[in-house]
Formats: structure tokens, C-alpha cells, sequence
């Protein structure tokens, strides 16, 4: 889910939240906050400590929560800053926070354990399970529903659903909303993600387990895998270490998030958690207990487009390497919230990060504290200066073929992807600085670049200009 900025009043100013902190490792939490688990050898909660505190810094937050674990065991638990600001209430290793898309894992399971039972079939067309949904003449396999490549309308992208994202609109209403608009694509023809996918996932399970996706959630993993703190996060009812979400406002303070019915991330991003309960549902999923060691496997396979073409997505987990290792991992987001859940199998090292803010950048800070864990050196991107000429020169309108993206000259700077992109010469950016994804403008022969080549993950992707 894709976070709505919030203009409600300022709370408090940014610089007052860097001080506190709540640390497994580093001295006793207060007396009131929950008890952590786990352990943290020094060396390594220093250097977390400041690589949160430079999140801090680099992308304003009110807090952070980070849980690390290695070869099964949680080595470092902790949080950074505020739960709530008006209260502040300092954020811990047991706060929850609204995940977002991480939910996304939790569904694909809960499909795994129907696939199991014998009651799905992923290659089955979608309307053997719901005949009522119009596929407007297509054939929709449920696999494509799990790896973005269905071509079904996502919802999010259109301005009619944020429009009513206040009201606790009904599996109906919805299923109305986003199966009107014509397909994007034919399904498989290419990935794009896709909410309205996952939103048809949860009323599938419903249908074929007799049972609410929050039934079914709760009786088959939260339940039996000892997770507390993990909830189909609503907004009425109390939820013990809730965290409250902000945005940044345009004096650059913090604003509350804007509201946000919770019946319509649904199956798609509708969860909270702690870092701790994320840690061992991962645990769970890589070991086999939520679901089978096969079905984790093919989770954690790449997809495929009707061409044979690889995507580097599974079920409800995105595939990729980083740092020169195998990475599956998820990014969340959601009013007022980032998360991020990654799991580098090679060293049996799993990173939870979740921010209680739509400006903080979880992705950014896993990958530094996996560099810290690993023993590797942090990159550092020296920005250069660039002519104007040269930053016009990649200006300009890239589509790769799923959801156009428009770079911009700004006041002597380039801003493109969400983010201002930082030169370092030869025609490559780095995204509001950040050293693990590139852009590079391609050459061409006149002065407006033919195409961007983005790469993230160990994952390019090529977007061809198509306007100025």
C-alpha cells in the first residue's frame, strides 16, 4: 500500500527525537516498557545505534524498531526514539507497527497451506474459486494473482479508491472498483505489482477455508507460531504497544498520518507486528513450520511471464542479491509506516526494520546493518558536480513498459523515483544518496537520453524515454 502525505498540524520538531533510544544491548530499558529476548554483543548494537541514528538524521522518523537474527538466534532487539510522540512513549523490540505489503507473505502462505490441503490449485483459473469476479474474457491462473503478473487493475493507482480510502467499504464495493477498469496487460504477458491481486487472494481464502482471513491468520499461524504481537491491525480495537504513525509536514515537522480504513489493505497490507514476531515468522517459513519445506520453495522461486521471461518475484516475497549474497526480502507501506523483512539464506541472517514514519527508508538501514553484520565496509556515495546541461540531458519521461516515471530538473538538481538523484559521474545517480541502487542516463547521439537503466537488488531494468 502506498501512504497518502498527511497536512494535519505539526506535533513536534524533528531534531528533538534523536536522543532517545531503548537498547537490548545497551543499558536497561525503563521499568514500564516490556521485557526484550535475545542478546547483542557490543561491538554490533554500537554500530547499529548509529547507523539508526543516522537514519534518524538522513530521513526523519518519531521512531525505529530493529530486530536481527543469525543462525537462528536473535542477536540484537531494540528501538530508537518515539512509539508515540504525543506520549512519548519510547519505541522497543516489542512495539507494533503497521507492515504494509509485508502482509503480502503471510497471504501467500496461507494460500501454500490450501495448495497443501488439496482445496487450491494455482494454475486453475481464477474463476473456479470465484465465478462471480469478471475476468472481462481472460483465463487468470491464481499463481498470477501471487507474482504481480495477473493484469488485473490495481486499485491503489486509482484516484477513485483514495477518494473513499476513509470508508469500510466490503469485499463488493471493492471487487466493483477494481474489476470495471480494462486489464492493464493479458495476464502473464509482464509483472507489475499489484494490490488488487492480493486483495483477491484473502476473499480466495475465505471462500475455500469457511473461515475470515483474520480467522484463518490467527487459527494457523499467529496462534500456533506463538505470535503475540502480530495482528490484523484495525483501527478500533486496542492493541498493547500499538505505535501511532506520522508523516512529515511541509514546515518538516511531524504530522499524524492520514486516516485510512483498515478493511481495505486487507489481505494485501492489513497487519501489524513487532520486529520480534517478524523474526520468528521467519524463522517459521524457513524452517518449514508455517509452511512445507516445498511450499517455501516455491515461494522463494522466481516467477516466469508467459515468454519464459523470469521475474524477481515469488509468492509474496521478492527474490533478488545483495551484497553478493541471495536475498528474499519485502518492503511495506502504509499511512504513516515503513517496514522491511529481509532473509539472506546463504548466512542464515534475517533483518527486521519497522518505522513509524511514511518519510523513513527501512530498505536503506537493512542493508547497512547487513553490511555491519557481515563484517563489509559501508559504501559511500561522493557526489560530484554535474552541468546543467548534462542533468537536462536526462530529464525527461521513462516508461519500462508497466507505470511511467518523470525525471525532473529542479533548481540546479535532478528529482526522479520519489527521491532527489545524486550525480556521481558518467551519466549514474544514486537515489536520494542511497549507495545500493543506481540510475544511469544512457548515452545517445543527440541531447536528450534514450533511456534510464535502473539497478537495485541485482536487478536492472531498462526505462526508454517516452516523452521529454
Amino acid at each position: 500500500m502506498i501512504a497518502a502525505m498527511s497536512r494535519k498540524p505539526l506535533l513536534r520538531r524533528v531534531t528533538a527525537l534523536l536522543v532517545p533510544a531503548v537498547l537490548l544491548a545497551c543499558g536497561s530499558p525503563p521499568a514500564d516498557s516490556p521485557a526484550h529476548s535475545g542478546r547483542a554483543d557490543g561491538p554490533l548494537a554500537g554500530q547499529i545505534h548509529e547507523l539508526a541514528q543516522d537514519a534518524l538524521r538522513e530521513h526523519p522518523a518519531p521512531g525505529i524498531s530493529i530486530g536481527v537474527q543469525r543462525d537462528g538466534e536473535v542477536v540484537f532487539a531494540g528501538g530508537f526514539g518515539y512509539a508515540d510522540l504525543e506520549h512519548e512513549v519510547p519505541a522497543t523490540a516489542d512495539t507494533v507497527y503497521r507492515i504494509g505489503s509485508v502482509t503480502k507473505q503471510f497471504t501467500a502462505a496461507a494460500a501454500m497451506l490450501l495448495v497443501e490441503e488439496g482445496k487450491l490449485d494455482l494454475s486453475a483459473d481464477l474463476r473456479e474459486y470465484l465465478p462471480d469476479y469478471d475476468t472481462q474474457g481472460f483465463a487468470v491462473p491464481v499463481e498470477r494473482l501471487l507474482n504481480h503478473t495477473s493484469g488485473i487493475k490495481g486499485y491503489t493507482e486509482m484516484p477513485e479508491f483514495w477518494e473513499r480510502s476513509r470508508l469500510d467499504l466490503g469485499h463488493e464495493a471493492m471487487l466493483e472498483l477494481f474489476s470495471e477498469p480494462p486489464f492493464e496487460f493479458e495476464p502473464g504477458d509482464r509483472y507489475q505489482y499489484n494490490n488488487s491481486g492480493y486483495y483477491l487472494l484473502g476473499v480466495l481464502i475465505e471462500r475455500l477455508s469457511g473461515m475470515s482471513y483474520t480467522e484463518f491468520l490467527e487459527a494457523r499461524f499467529f496462534e500456533p507460531l506463538g505470535l503475540e504481537r502480530t495482528h490484523y491491525l484495525r483501527n478500533g480495537p486496542l492493541v498493547p504497544g500499538r505505535a501511532e504513525g506520522y508523516e512529515v509536514g511541509d514546515d518538516g515537522g511531524f504530522v499524524n498520518d492520514e486516516p485510512l480504513s483498515m478493511e481495505l489493505p486487507y489481505a494485501a497490507g492489513s497487519l501489524g507486528a513487532s520486529v520480534l514476531d517478524l523474526l520468528a515468522w521467519q524463522r517459521a517459513l524457513a524452517s518449514g513450520q508455517a509452511v512445507s519445506p516445498a511450499g517455501y520453495e516455491r515461494m522463494t522461486a522466481r516467477g516466469s511471464l508467459v515468454n519464459e521471461d523470469p521475474v524477481h518475484y515469488g509468492y509474496g516475497l521478492g527474490i533478488s542479491e545483495e551484497h553478493g549474497l541471495a536475498k528474499i526480502s519485502h518492503g511495506g507501506g502504509i499511512n504513516g509506516f515503513r517496514a522491511e523483512l529481509a532473509f539472506y539464506p546463504e548466512e542464515d541472517l534475517g533483518i527486521a526494520v519497522l518505522i513509524n514514519s511514511g518519510s523513513g527508508r527501512p530498505g536503506l538501514l537493512e542493508n547497512r546493518i547487513a553490511r555491519a553484520v557481515l563484517g563489509m565496509e559501508q559504501p559511500v556515495v561522493n557526489e560530484i558536480e554535474v552541468s546543467e546541461a548534462e542533468l537536462r540531458r536526462c530529464a525527461g519521461t521513462y516508461d519500462p513498459g508497466r507505470s511511467p516515471v518523470t525525471v525532473r530538473f529542479e533548481d540546479g538538481s535532478l528529482f526522479g523515483f520519489g527521491e532527489r538523484l545524486v550525480p556521481v559521474g558518467e551519466g549514474a545517480f544514486h537515489p536520494d544518496g542511497d549507495p545500493f541502487t543506481r540510475i544511469v542516463c544512457d548515452s545517445g547521439a543527440d541531447d536528450r537520453a534514450p533511456a534510464l537503466t535502473l539497478t537495485s537488488g541485482g536487478v536492472t531494468t531498462r526505462y526508454p524515454r517516452v516523452s521529454d
